[in-house]
């Protein structure tokens, strides 16, 4: 098992910024990618960005250039900072961590709410 734990949401006017961090713990050498999706109130949980364990990244479009996913391999930290935030980036922040190659193991953390005021 992996626990996932999320910390950073928070409000931010447009045009701030605010970094979100998930430490994961347990048995993580199970997975291989790290992410960031985010569900917005009546929509669908999208994927805002990934970073897999060779260090590749992939965002939404909606977000590129303005976020940024790292990582700290010694704490098994993922990072995303959020900048030029837009009202439309509100939404409730999950972290996933799971195995990209056989798929047998997906979790998530609890989720970290990022309001953005106009």
């Amino acid at each position: 098992q992996v626990q996932l734990v999320e910390s950073g949401g928070g409000l931010v006017q447009a045009g701030g910024s605010l970094r979100l961090s998930c430490a994961a713990s347990g048995s993580t050498f199970t997975i291989n990618a790290m992410g960031w999706y985010r569900q917005a109130p009546a929509k669908q949980r999208e994927l805002v960005a990934l970073i897999i364990r060779g260090g590749s990244t992939n965002y939404a479009d909606s977000v590129k250039g303005r976020f940024t996913i790292s990582r700290d391999n010694a704490k098994n930290t993922v990072y995303l900072q959020m900048n030029s935030l837009k009202p439309e980036d509100t939404a409730v922040y999950y972290c996933n961590a799971r195995n990209i190659v056989t798929m047998e193991v997906d979790y998530w953390g609890q989720g970290t709410q990022v309001t953005v005021s106009s």
